[in-house]
């Protein structure tokens, strides 16, 4: 990945105004890729949109760090559900028109 497509962490940090701990913290539970280049942190752009919900969650609801990886658990799972609720939806639809 080239850092065109990635924003710099201390950027971020600085933009939301947040402690770069915060991110090494989502990293380590696994809630964010960050990547190291030359010794700067990074965190791929196409990453920023869940970064910026995990902020929201962390700061501005004040849920702890296991609340926000139970959330995330929880989001993750209710949409895998959707997604196989439409799937199934779809199928049975072919059998409802014949």
């Amino acid at each position: 990945m080239q850092t065109g497509e990635m924003i710099p962490a201390s950027e971020f940090c600085v933009h939301h105004h947040i402690e770069p701990s915060f991110l090494n913290a989502l990293n380590d539970s696994g809630l964010l890729e960050i990547t190291i280049v030359e010794e700067k942190i990074f965190v791929p752009a196409d990453q920023l949109s869940q970064l910026e919900k995990l902020v929201r969650l962390y700061y501005e609801m004040d849920i702890n760090l296991e609340g926000i990886e139970t959330i995330t658990h929880l989001l993750q799972r209710m949409h895998a559900m959707q997604q196989q609720i439409v799937k199934l939806s779809n199928r049975l639809s072919r059998y409802e028109d014949v």
